[in-house]
């Protein structure tokens, strides 16, 4: 995922956290914003597990937005991995987060 894409500033964070619409699950908790252009972050805590589990989680989480991108509507993501999501396999990573974004209306309609 491109640079441009990413949420990386604190406040910038903290601003769709308090404003953004909000949806959970037992992998990840995902946060949306409208906004003029597609932006995503993404926080995984030190609960998950060490240094090398955090960056594969962060790892799945970003490579699985940047395949969703084409088909979501403009705004700011955040995405925050919760303890499961250490066990977690691409698969199941994809799924919730479809299942988030199609919860929070961030799907586009297809023709």
């Amino acid at each position: 995922m491109q640079k441009a894409h990413r949420i990386r500033t604190n406040g910038h964070f903290r601003y769709v956290y308090r404003k953004g619409k909000r949806a959970s699950g037992p992998l990840m908790v995902a946060y949306y914003v409208k906004a003029g252009r597609l932006q995503a972050g993404f926080s995984v805590s030190k609960k998950v597990g060490n240094a090398v589990v955090r960056n594969r989680v962060k790892r799945l989480m970003r490579e699985n937005f940047r395949l969703l991108m084409p088909e979501l509507a403009r705004g700011n993501y955040v995405f925050s991995a919760r303890d499961a999501a250490a066990k977690a396999d691409y698969h199941a990573m994809r799924h919730e987060m479809l299942r988030h974004l199609s919860r929070l209306g961030c799907l586009k309609d297809k023709p």
